[in-house]
């Protein structure tokens, strides 16, 4: 069965997480250097199926484009282009950093291992598409 796959995309790095087949649970998938993003999902597809992508879209409290708007928006444009048969769908993303590493604290996770960048912008990822599966309820 077809998966959602969820994607934080940054400037400089961008976490990834991916639903399980029955699109229950979110899960974290991998945080990688953004430059190598368009390599890593070529060969992700290649492998395992996916119907629709979610992308966080950064606004402002009222509904404004950030600093980073216009660059998700280009990954966007580019995504369908290199992507054409996989729907991508913009969703709220604001706090979901911030939840992250809430969430590694709750966790008793180790200040060092909290300053993994990569691994706050997977958790944001697979926050973002847990509450996107929520909402589907």
């Amino acid at each position: 069965m077809p998966r959602i796959l969820s994607i934080d995309y940054g400037s400089k790095r961008t976490g990834l997480a991916v639903t399980d087949p029955l699109k229950i649970i979110a899960t974290g998938l991998t945080g990688l250097h953004t430059k190598d993003l368009e390599s890593f999902l070529t060969e992700y597809f290649r492998k395992e199926p996916v119907e629709l992508v979610i992308i966080g879209h950064p606004t402002n409290w009222d509904d404004s484009d950030t600093h980073a708007t216009p660059l998700v928006q280009a990954f966007i444009n580019r995504f369908k282009k290199v992507f054409p048969n996989i729907p991508i769908e913009k969703v709220d993303e604001r706090f979901t950093s911030k939840m992250a590493v809430q969430s590694m604290v709750q966790s008793g996770m180790k200040r060092k291992d909290r300053q993994n960048k990569n691994l706050v912008d997977e958790i944001a990822a697979t926050i973002m598409l847990q509450e996107y599966l929520n909402s589907l309820q």
